[in-house]
């Protein structure tokens, strides 16, 4: 293992959910959960219904990368604080 590939696995964090009844475990960099955490409370719902209601919506991705990229994509929709300075 070379040292970018420990430090990228480094914040893996591994979740237990149970989506649309059925039990799995998704893992994913601490980074990405906190952004899924605050999505989720800003929504008022919890981690595991909007991780559902991704989950639901994805086309053929897997269930993490679906994950990361919802979250980049919110993450990049926020307006930047800095523009309105």
């Amino acid at each position: 293992m070379t040292a970018g590939e420990r430090r990228a696995s480094a914040g893996v964090r591994k979740h237990s959910l149970v989506i649309a009844g059925h039990k799995t475990s998704v893992s994913l960099e601490a980074a990405f959960w906190d952004a899924l955490k605050e999505i989720a409370k800003d929504e008022g719902v919890s981690l595991a219904a909007l991780v559902a209601r991704i989950d639901a919506s994805r086309r053929g991705a897997n269930l993490s990368s679906a994950l990361r990229v919802f979250a980049l994509e919110r993450a990049m929709a926020r307006p930047d604080s800095s523009e309105a300075d």
